[in-house]
């Protein structure tokens, strides 16, 4: 493995561009604090760690060579993120003055990190990269299982990195948006954005 340094630079393109991940967190630590944004990024790292033994193993690889199967990943990611998007538009339009972290009750369903998870696990960009990208920087000379799991270590603990310090940074901001109009016009922005995401995910050719 002697690209290591070109696959950190691939991985960190990767990790900070825009996508469902960014927009969940923004979402949850502009709604909810800076638990809420740093559980939604710890969830995500949790999905990135499934997908990692899933490749180690063959069964990402396995799920990629399958048009049905990675169909049916895709529209089930894009119906996770419509009806994130849909909710947070929700409490947009419901939100008072308290806020609603105030008035609604912390359901297991809706907690930060399994929406994190669940948005990773869901979302069938990652398998493609787990089986496309890192499988270019194996070496054939070297055990491949042993390599595919250094890699995707690699891009975890990048990914871990990224996404925490920018919950912390929206958590932050978000602390000094208290205005309940100002969350409420948060809320649909990121609701929509949400919402964007999942048509066009649901919509987008393999």
């Amino acid at each position: 493995m002697s690209d290591v340094i070109a696959f950190v630079g691939v991985v960190g393109v990767i990790v900070i561009l825009p996508g469902p991940d960014m927009a969940l967190v923004l979402q949850n630590g502009l709604a909810r604090g800076r638990r809420a944004a740093v559980e939604t990024a710890l969830g995500i790292n949790a999905g990135l760690v499934v997908w990692a033994l899933a490749a180690a193993l063959g069964i990402a690889a396995l799920l990629h060579a399958s048009a049905p199967a990675l169909t049916l990943l895709k529209l089930a990611g894009a119906a996770y993120l419509v009806w994130l998007g849909l909710r947070a538009l929700t409490h947009a339009w419901r939100e008072t003055p308290a806020g609603p972290t105030e008035r609604t009750p912390r359901r297991p369903w809706a907690s930060p990190f399994r929406q994190g998870l669940l948005t990773n696990l869901l979302n069938p960009k990652i398998a493609v990269v787990f089986t496309t990208l890192i499988p270019q920087f194996v070496d054939p000379g070297e055990p491949a299982v042993a390599q595919t799991l250094l890699l995707a270590a690699i891009f975890i603990c990048m990914g871990l990195v990224w996404l925490t310090s920018y919950a912390l940074l929206v958590a932050k901001i978000g602390a000094l948006l208290k205005r309940s109009a100002v969350r409420r016009v948060l809320n649909a922005v990121t609701g929509t954005v949400l919402t964007a995401l999942g048509v066009r995910l649901a919509f987008e050719r393999r």
